[in-house]
This record gives C-alpha cells, structure tokens and sequence, in this order.
C-alpha cells in the first residue's frame, strides 16, 4: 500500500466524534483561528474549511455555545461556559461548604436550592475540591432556625412579597403572647439566634417593625406596591445590635474588660460592626462597643460569666449589676 493509502486508512480509523472532541478542546483554549483549529482538529490531514464549519455547525446543535472574537480573532465558548473543571481552592471551596451549611439550616427553598448550587459546583470541580465536599474538614455550626412546613411556607410567601415589591398581611403573635394583623412591606431579613426576623414597615403602626417569621400565620401578598427606600440599608440596620433585630434609636458606647482567660476569644466574637480594641495588663483586654439597646448587650455579657465586666458607662455597669443580683437571688432559693 502506497503512502496515499496508509493516510486514507488514517483518516478512515479517525472516528467524527474523536475530532469534534479534539475541535471542543481546541475552542476551550480561546485562541485559535480558522487555521489553526482545523490543525488541532487533525495535525496530519486538516479538514477542510467546509468541513470544519459543518463540525462547528454540529457542536452548536448539540448545546456547546462558541463564538468567534473578532477582536481577538479566534474562536471561543461564551462568558461562563467551559469544558475545564472547575477549580476551587482551599478557602473558596471552605466557603462554598459554610453557604451551604448556612442555607440548609434555614430549610425550605433556601435549603434545597443551595444545596442544588453547591452539587453542581462540585460536580463539575476539580477532584481536590469534590473530595473536599465530599468529606468537609470544617462544621459550621449554627443554631437551626427549623423552617419547615407552615414555617417554611410562611417564609416563602414573605420572600415573595419582598422580591416582588408587594405589600402581605399576616396574623401575628409578639413576645408576649399578644395577637394581631399586620400589613407590611418587607424590607428584608435577618437570621440570629436560631431564628428568621423580617425587617418591614408596618403599614397601620407607620414605623419600622421587626417580626419572627415562626410567629406569622396566614400571610397573604396585598395588591399594594411600595419601594424600599433608598437610605435604608440591612447590613447597617444589624450591624450595632448583638441581634441584628433590637433598636432604640440612639447609640451607646459600653465598654467591657475581658480576662485573659477569654480576651482571644472576644476578639474573635464580632457580636458588633463598630468596636475598638485595647489591651491591658496580664493580658486582659477592653473593648469598646457602639450598640443600639444596651439591656440586649448586657445579657450578651453576661454570656461571658465572672471573664467579663462591664466598665462604663454607669447606667450600663448598673444594669448589668441589677441583673447579676437577680441571677444570685435566684440561685440562692432553694428548690423544692
């Protein structure tokens, strides 16, 4: 068999799905022309310019959606499309894991879309990353709102209404057992402590309220629309309030030393956005805290037993005092 031959035989032992293969490869680099793609499709005998252009025709009928740059003058996939696994790095795919434990606590449709993001980054992700998320090294651990069933359905409809700029009413009970119906427009929300708060304006009240949603029944999106309004921001809202959700309208500054037993600790803990930092001596430190509701902050304290002390400001230092003897009251009745 002469040469011609043994290129004919070549030719004939090279499947068509092995050079759309070898042509995905090639427009997956971004920088190759017409030239140069038919010499990646097949380096001893190119196809020739009709044919190419019926493979790129068939690639683009199978879903694989490429371009040619004029700019850069070669063929590419669209922004976001790729044949390359994904990879994640350490701390991108530690993230990724603390959103999806985050969300998966909320429940519902938060929980399960979530879940559905990160399956799919993983699956498409390089091996390091899908072993990563296959057996995480890290917990996040958050108290669980439990959204679940007319919970969970209450929050979908508050959701709703929010993204859709609408106005809902919704039965609701307070703290302390008391009943009422409420007509709001959902500014947004806040997780803290294990439960889900809507921010919202509440229509028949004409001030800004905060509502646990496991505390709303019956909610029903009204026909009224509104607008948020342009000075109001969530990360601000929450940002001076150990909760996220108590505010009195004015700002206090307490400051509290903290032993060194747990000073690392309280430094780690941003309970709020603004605070300032001081050591002191035997490696003891003062924080200064900017907080909105000042009875909140001193149970936050409190958390932090006989390691912590409220210094200043006496108003704040005499509440925390009120509420320590009450503690000691307690404790010293003896149970029956």
């Amino acid at each position: 068999m002469g040469s011609a031959g043994l290129v004919l035989a070549h030719i004939a032992k090279t499947p068509k799905i092995a050079l759309l293969l070898r042509l995905l490869a090639a427009i997956d680099e971004g920088r190759h022309n017409l030239e140069s793609l038919k010499a990646r499709v097949d380096a001893d005998r190119p196809p020739s310019t009709r044919s190419l252009r019926r493979y790129l025709a068939t690639l683009r009928e199978a879903g694989h959606p490429w371009t040619f740059d004029r700019e850069q003058g070669c063929y590419r996939f669209e922004h976001g499309y790729s044949l390359r696994p994904l990879e994640l790095s350490g701390n991108e795919m530690l993230g990724l894991l603390a959103l999806r434990d985050i969300a998966t606590s909320l429940g519902g449709e938060i929980g399960a879309s979530m879940d559905g993001v990160a399956e799919k980054l993983t699956r498409v992700a390089g091996r390091p990353a899908a072993r990563a998320a296959a057996r995480p090294a890290m917990r996040v651990h958050l108290p669980d709102p439990h959204l679940e069933g007319a919970r969970s359905a209450a929050f979908e409809t508050l959701r709703k209404a929010q993204r859709e700029r609408q106005s809902v009413r919704f039965d609701y009970v307070d703290k302390t057992g008391r009943r009422s119906r409420r007509h709001v427009d959902v500014y947004g929300f806040v997780v803290s402590g294990g439960r889900v708060y809507a921010v919202a304006h509440d229509r028949g009240r004409g001030a800004r309220r905060v509502f646990a949603v496991d505390n709303v029944s019956d909610p029903r999106i009204a026909p009224q629309r509104y607008t948020i309004p342009d000075d109001f921001d969530l990360e601000a809202f929450a940002a001076r309030s150990v909760s996220g959700i108590m505010h009195t309208g004015t700002v206090t500054r307490v400051t509290v030393r903290f032993s060194p037993v747990v000073a690392r600790a309280a430094q780690a803990d941003r309970v709020v956005r603004e605070r300032t930092i001081r050591e002191a001596a035997g490696g003891a430190v003062e924080i200064d805290y900017d907080v909105e509701d000042a009875g909140e902050f001193v149970r936050w304290v409190l958390k932090w037993g006989a390691e912590a002390e409220v210094v200043e400001p006496p108003p704040v230092r005499a509440a925390a005092a009120e509420v320590a003897r009450a503690i000691l009251a307690r404790y010293a009745k003896r149970r029956r």
